[in-house]
């Protein structure tokens, strides 16, 4: 059964409020006849009904802005919905896996070994999303959506003030923000969800303490099935690091330098991953000249290449079981840090891709760490030397291609085709 139920703007009547007065006007810590430290007459085991979802709503507000320091300027809806009907939504809103736009972005997320030349991002990241995701804040609608594993609507605690965090930011900063690369998104997500992560452990905190807190439903594994696990550490990046990262922030200058930081978002995970490093240790620029034969081309999308990142090459090695027992969501690994800027150029010739990855590093020393790191996951998927930097993965496994990889300096480079043949056609040394 679906539950689409949603707490209208407009009271219905009043609530059976707290055992505190209410204020003459609204006040941090309180919401809609709840103070943070108020009880709340709701029964669990049966699910929520409309009128004990709004008392809970208004506590979890009231207790999100007392430790996050912020008040909500207006009441947040709250959509319940069961997996099953999150997961038909993406369907429907699904893009074609072939669009051009697809196809360019299936290339960036090969070259880093995490979607293997069979398979496509988009349904992968729809796999993704469709098991893991537990709720979602919506800036253009301005309402939650929480994804319930049961048969009757039930809201988690934790998924429900991660979430009204996200209303909090977007009333008082603005969200919805679209940056052009794939490690600014994961870097502007760290600091959105970073904020939101260390104010739902802080409510866990306090329901461990003296606040009364309503029972975690029990959940099942988002629906079971396998997914991507290397796509998944990438876009968890922005989870694992970000409350260091904010709570690195709030050292420097309590909750005001978090909010100081809306208007400046870190442009990297490299700044989220080591904190130390933002803002002033921005990643550099690296450019890539097309030196492609006539057949091959860039694609016709903007911009034409990516950013990775250091999180996404930390999830690389992960991927292809290069970490050994490094802890699975500790970002910072010696294979990774030392990142300093990277570009990956997709290319095409009539149904045949290949790619052009250039990274910049701190040091020569860490670029040679890199490389070396990156021949040996090659050597895992039972690449051949063909000597000058030039190895061949198999047929037999599902990153079957060419690859010259090179080092001059603190820059490393990677171009990858279809076969031997190819590579210079792709981009052909000086």
């Amino acid at each position: 059964m679906t539950a689409l139920l949603v707490l209208a703007g407009c009271s219905a009547g009043p609530l059976q409020g707290g055992e505190r007065e209410d204020p003459g006007s609204d006040r941090l810590g309180w919401e809609d006849g709840y103070w943070h430290d108020d009880p709340v007459d709701v029964t669990v085991d049966d699910g929520l009904n409309e009128s004990e979802r709004r008392r809970v709503v208004a506590r979890t507000m009231a207790r999100v802005e007392k430790l996050r320091g912020l008040e909500f300027e207006s009441r947040v809806p709250v959509e319940v919905i069961s997996r099953a009907e999150y997961r038909k939504q993406r369907g429907e809103g699904a893009s074609d896996p072939n669009s051009t736009f697809n196809r360019w972005n299936d290339q960036v997320w090969e070259a880093i070994f995490v979607v293997d030349e069979d398979a496509s991002v988009s349904q992968t990241l729809d796999t993704v999303f469709g098991s893991s995701v537990q709720g979602y804040y919506s800036p253009s609608k301005e309402e939650i959506v929480v994804v319930s594993e049961s048969e009757t609507p039930t809201i988690d605690r934790t998924t429900l003030s991660h979430e009204l965090v996200h209303a909090l930011q977007d009333q008082h900063f603005g969200l919805g923000r679209s940056p052009e690369t794939q490690d600014a998104q994961l870097a502007e997500d760290g600091l959105v969800e970073g904020d939101a992560n260390y104010v739902e452990r802080s409510y866990e905190d306090r329901c461990a303490g003296s606040w009364s807190c309503l029972e975690r439903p029990e959940r099942g594994g988002g629906g079971g099935g396998s997914f991507n696990q290397g796509l998944f550490t990438t876009v968890f990046a922005p989870y694992a690091s970000g409350p260091d990262f904010v709570g690195d922030l709030k050292e420097r200058g309590d909750w005001a330098a978090v909010n100081d930081a809306y208007e400046q978002y870190p442009t990297s995970m490299e700044q989220v991953i080591h904190p130390e490093r933002y803002p002033d240790d921005r990643p550099t620029r690296v450019s890539v000249p097309d030196r492609s034969g006539a057949a091959w081309e860039r694609f016709d999308v903007d911009p034409e290449y990516d950013t990775v990142g250091e999180a996404s090459i930390y999830a690389m090695f992960r991927a292809n079981d290069q970490l050994g027992d490094h802890d699975r969501y500790d970002y910072a690994h010696p294979y990774s840090t030392g990142w300093d800027g990277d570009r990956v150029v997709p290319y095409r010739n009539d149904g045949e891709y290949g790619y052009v990855w250039k990274s910049t590093w701190d040091s020569p020393a860490e670029a040679r760490e890199f490389l070396d790191a990156y021949r040996d996951l090659l050597r895992s998927h039972d690449a051949e030397s063909r000597g000058d930097g030039v190895y061949v993965i198999p047929d037999a496994d599902p990153y079957d291609d060419a690859f010259r990889v090179s080092r001059s300096g603190a820059t490393v480079t990677v171009v990858n085709a279809p076969t031997t043949e190819q590579l210079d056609a792709v981009h052909s040394p000086r």
